[in-house]
């Protein structure tokens, strides 16, 4: 799909991917009967998937050197070419994709709702659906993005001949996000907090590259006394968070507000994130027996 040569082409892929979809979804939400599922829409570093640009590169001068043609390499580097980011992690991700891309998340909503409608069909009990837009920075790709949302819902909504509850909201892991809280919060109906990428980008740390290099060093010499992957910077990160909380509120008193990433498997995460009033913590399972510790520690006001 993200190689094809034009949008055409791409839609016979987007077809197979639904299906895919689909079926994932089906089984995700039969066996989350009666419980809600936060889908995060599709979020793919483009670089993670595209063949390598030196070795296209090599294979193109090799095919040139020895006059023996290798059409499958030069189109392929044409649109690695097109499509190669010098910092991909920070380039076309999330909603960006979504926008410039259109077709992309509106294969993966349609996939979701029809699953949720089958579902609903099926059992007699319809999913709790919360469709989460990624890497949101401005209130108008939120506006853009849960616009699209809406209109290919209804219309998968109209092909199955049923109606299932569904929620659009997005994920707060830049920081222009959490600065711009009450104005994003405008156009949804949930904010989750992505942590991971909030403190990185909070932190112009790169996480793989700090663990593995210069913070040991920085922890070793009290430049930093605590690993912010582990434990949420409260004073940094977590300023953004509560300001985020506080003027969303303001705004939307209703809204339902969470975390995602491994801060909230920690202690002393959930006990912050408990003061500045979420609502929820998700972590990975293995961490979720000390989570649930630590929330209801937080609950009795340990």
């Amino acid at each position: 799909m993200i190689m094809a040569e034009d949008a055409a082409d791409r839609v016979s892929h987007l077809a197979k991917l639904r299906e895919f979809q689909e079926e994932d979804f089906v089984g995700i939400f039969r066996a989350m009967a009666g419980l809600p599922v936060t889908i995060r829409l599709l979020d793919p570093p483009l670089h993670e998937f595209l063949p390598d640009l030196i070795e296209l590169s090599e294979r193109v001068a090799v095919a040139k050197a020895t006059g023996r043609p290798d059409p499958e390499a030069d189109a392929h580097l044409a649109v690695v070419r097109q499509l190669h980011e010098v910092n991909p992690m920070l380039g076309t991700r999330g909603c960006r994709l979504g926008i410039e891309w259109p077709d992309v998340y509106r294969m993966q909503v349609a996939a979701i709702v029809t699953a949720a409608c089958r579902v609903k069909n099926e059992t007699g009990a319809a999913p709790i659906v919360e469709i989460m837009i990624p890497l949101v920075g401005f209130e108008e790709e939120l506006r853009i993005m849960r616009a699209e949302v809406i209109e290919v819902a209804e219309i998968a909504q109209i092909e199955q001949r049923t109606e299932v509850e569904y929620a659009v909201g997005t994920m707060i892991e830049l920081p222009r996000a959490a600065l711009m809280a009450a104005q994003i919060a405008r156009h949804a109906d949930f904010f989750s907090f992505g942590t991971n990428d909030l403190t990185q980008t909070t932190l112009g740390f790169s996480r793989d590259d700090a663990e593995n290099k210069f913070l040991t060093h920085y922890l070793q010499n009290n430049v930093i006394t605590f690993n912010p992957f582990e434990t949420i910077d409260v004073d940094g990160v977590g300023r953004l968070v509560s300001m985020a909380v506080t003027e969303a509120r303001a705004d939307k008193p209703g809204i339902k507000m969470g975390v995602c990433g491994e801060h909230g498997g920690d202690p002393a995460s959930v006990m912050f994130f408990h003061r500045a009033g979420l609502d929820y913590v998700s972590c990975s399972p293995f961490r979720v027996q000390t989570a649930r510790i630590a929330a209801a520690r937080a609950a009795l006001g340990a």
